[in-house]
């Protein structure tokens, strides 16, 4: 059986779960939080639903790596997941909020190709999933961070 690496993370954010979710369904927004992603923009016209497309280009190991997603799945304020359709490597992306106490937790979650399609060969698996996920926790309390900055 084939594993495939997965990188969950998740933090509370102190505010509403309207207004962060406003935030991350902006693709332009994406560069200035998730410290891997270098590039990031919306295809498709209108709202973002099921069958919207993004482009962006990743920055993993001082490597780049463009990608082009689809989102199979869209509920409003509670869970988006896109699936890599352009690329060197498939991964699907999902990211979901919940009301809490205290605002709203965000949970980020990245399963991957083992290899992430050969870029870095399944041994590596591990090592990237490693630096991937302290990549990722750094992203979220950055997002956190800029979110309850009052400016």
């Amino acid at each position: 059986m084939i594993t495939m690496p997965v990188v969950e993370q998740s933090v509370v954010i102190a505010r509403p779960t309207s207004e962060v979710w406003a935030f991350l369904t902006d693709a332009a927004n994406w560069p200035s939080w998730e410290a891997s992603i270098v590039e990031c923009e919306q295809l498709t016209d209108g709202e973002l639903g099921v069958g919207t497309r993004w482009r962006g280009v990743n920055r993993i190991l001082g490597r780049k790596l463009d990608w082009g997603t689809e989102f199979v799945e869209y509920q409003p304020e509670k869970v988006a997941t896109s699936k890599s359709v352009e690329g060197k490597f498939g991964f699907t992306a999902t990211t979901r909020l919940e009301e809490v106490d205290g605002g709203t937790l965000f949970t980020y979650r990245v399963d991957s190709e083992s290899g992430l399609g050969g870029v870095f060969g399944k041994l590596a698996d591990p090592i990237v999933a490693k630096a991937y996920s302290r990549t990722m926790r750094a992203s979220l309390d950055n997002l956190a961070d800029l979110l309850t900055t009052d400016t």
